[in-house]
């Protein structure tokens, strides 16, 4: 199998491809595929941690020494400590160092099994701590499951930051997969046992925001907990976003921000997805037992939490190289959501939308029936942020033969069905093939021979799900082709099978493989659409 992306210092430099003025300048001999994979290193580029972190702090030397983000200025005079978890924590903390100094005491970091071996190997070492660091790394969870190391981790944070007194300042590090980084159930409940409830959460389709739920319910630093272990010390927190509209309560639980969900909201989840009745003992117990607010401020005002990176941000940088490539372009949200199967459908009937516009046939009862569809299901699928009245209006007037670039970003979900081994961007793009083959049937389809089409789906993390690959990339050829060698891709798909259809299929060619990224802002989806030569 072969790595789309060979080598991860490629993604650390944003523009891959020279700008210019139009699409012209470029021989159509550039595949979409390598356009794709161009606006993917690029968005990874712009949210790599150091360059983000030196844009939120400095260290002001000047007169009494102190550490300023944002609007807010905290005196240092040796009195720092870090702790941080999360994947793109090891090169947030390696920036910190640089900024710091002499001021840092002591640290402790809780990052992915084997993200060290990966930097090396990429040759990213300024993503990690110099030798003889005063931060001390463990790496666990890996595959990105709580386990005994992550488990250690959590501990060791929670003892540094229960020693800290009203003389200190902690600086708190946090990004995506800060919550399996970061695990410490409430006693008695076991990890195993906490592990079993999220696991069989998810798998039934529950949304972000109810597994975060469920997990500060059960977690003695989620919810706030962090922030109460740290009180009287000040405490700052630098956030790198993976969750959809930022909510510093929801990212990696929200160990940092107050928050107590009640029992009621915990029941009424478990009940929604029927696991009342199969639920270990010891998390029955957590639950049950009397609401009891813990110890410690209430008001969190020795607390300051600042978003430092976003999704929005990766898409802003992809639109700007897809403009550049020549590609009329527009963000759909930073905020998709929804049922892979559901989003598939919206994707396939956008690009037939599109399609049909740059053919000239933007008019009729054939355009008319698209746009009404598509409007609908968007309307169904509630994503935030995403209006398509305007946009679709905009398409409509586009010269014709004009390549067109869709972006989008956010997390969808997968409803497990079988015990294959996949991830949601591989799951999506192996979707919206299996809807562009199917429209091809349709009146409006018929028009997607005339075009080429490419549909990217990745985790900026680098890591879709319990694989190796980044996410994958599809086209409406590969129904069609992926039979000739004998792949059936429903059969795939009705098993939640996808890594090992993108890893048989064209040998892996359609994978995404990048390694560990450093960073972690949700997911990034592509679609590009250019006329064929005639």
């Amino acid at each position: 199998m072969t790595s789309a992306l060979k080598a991860l210092p490629n993604i650390r430099r944003a523009c891959m491809i020279p700008a210019c003025q139009g699409q012209a300048s470029y021989p159509r001999s550039i595949s979409l595929w390598e356009h794709g994979l161009h606006l993917f290193r690029s968005a990874v580029g712009v949210v790599l941690p150091a360059p983000m972190l030196r844009r939120a702090m400095a260290l002001k030397t000047d007169g009494c020494p102190r550490l300023v983000v944002r609007d807010r200025a905290f005196p240092v005079r040796r009195n720092l400590y870090l702790v941080g978890f999360g994947k793109a924590v090891l090169g947030m903390a390696a920036a910190a160092e640089k900024i710091l100094g002499d001021h840092l005491i002591q640290g402790v970091v809780s990052v992915p099994h084997g993200i060290r071996a990966c930097l090396q190997q990429a040759g990213m070492e300024e993503m990690l701590l110099k030798p003889h660091s005063r931060i001390q790394v463990i790496e666990g969870a890996k595959h990105n499951l709580p386990d005994k190391e992550a488990l250690r981790a959590a501990s060791m944070i929670r003892e540094l930051a229960e020693g800290l007194t009203a003389d200190d300042l902690l600086l708190v590090l946090i990004s995506g997969g800060g919550s399996a980084l970061l695990p410490a159930p409430t006693p008695p409940i076991l990890l195993e046992e906490k592990e079993k409830v999220t696991k069989l959460l998810a798998s039934r389709g529950a949304t972000i925001q109810e597994l975060n739920t469920i997990r500060k319910a059960l977690s003695l630093m989620k919810g706030g907990g962090l922030a109460r272990a740290a009180y009287p010390a000040q405490v700052l927190s630098l956030i790198l976003s993976d969750v959809i509209g930022n909510p510093v309560d929801i990212i990696a639980s929200g160990p940092t921000v107050y928050s107590c969900p009640s029992a009621q909201d915990c029941l009424q989840i478990l009940t929604k997805y029927n696991l009342l009745s199969i639920l270990p003992r010891s998390v029955e117990t957590v639950l049950s037992s009397s609401v009891s607010y813990p110890s410690g401020p209430k008001d969190y005002s020795h607390v300051y939490n600042v978003v430092i990176g976003s999704n929005s941000l990766a898409l802003e940088e992809a639109k700007c190289q897809a403009e550049d490539l020549g590609y009329w372009t527009l963000i759909l949200s930073a905020a998709m959501c929804g049922e892979v199967s559901r989003v598939a459908k919206l994707y396939s009937q956008l690009i037939q939308f599109v399609c049909l516009s740059t053919a000239g046939l933007a008019e009729g009862p054939l355009r008319d029936q698209v746009r009404g569809d598509l409007l609908k299901l968007a309307a169904e699928l509630e994503i935030p942020g995403l209006n398509l009245v305007d946009p679709l209006k905009a398409l409509q007037g586009l010269e014709s033969e004009r390549s067109v670039c869709l972006l989008a970003g956010g997390e969808t979900t997968v409803q497990l069905r079988g015990n294959g081994k996949g991830g949601r961007n591989q799951e999506l793009a192996l979707q919206v093939a299996l809807e562009l083959h199917r429209a091809k049937a349709t009146g409006a389809g018929y028009f997607l021979g005339r075009y080429e089409v490419l549909f990217l789906s990745c985790g900026t993390d680098g890591q879709d799900g319990p694989t190796e690959a980044a996410g994958a990339f599809s086209s409406q050829e590969l129904v069609d082709k992926a039979a000739q060698e004998g792949l059936n891709v429903e059969t795939f798909l009705s098993n939640n099978d996808s890594y090992t259809f993108f890893s048989k299929f064209q040998n892996g060619h359609h994978l995404l493989l990048t390694g560990l990224t450093g960073t972690n802002v949700m997911d990034i989806q592509a679609i590009l659409i250019r006329a064929r030569d005639r």
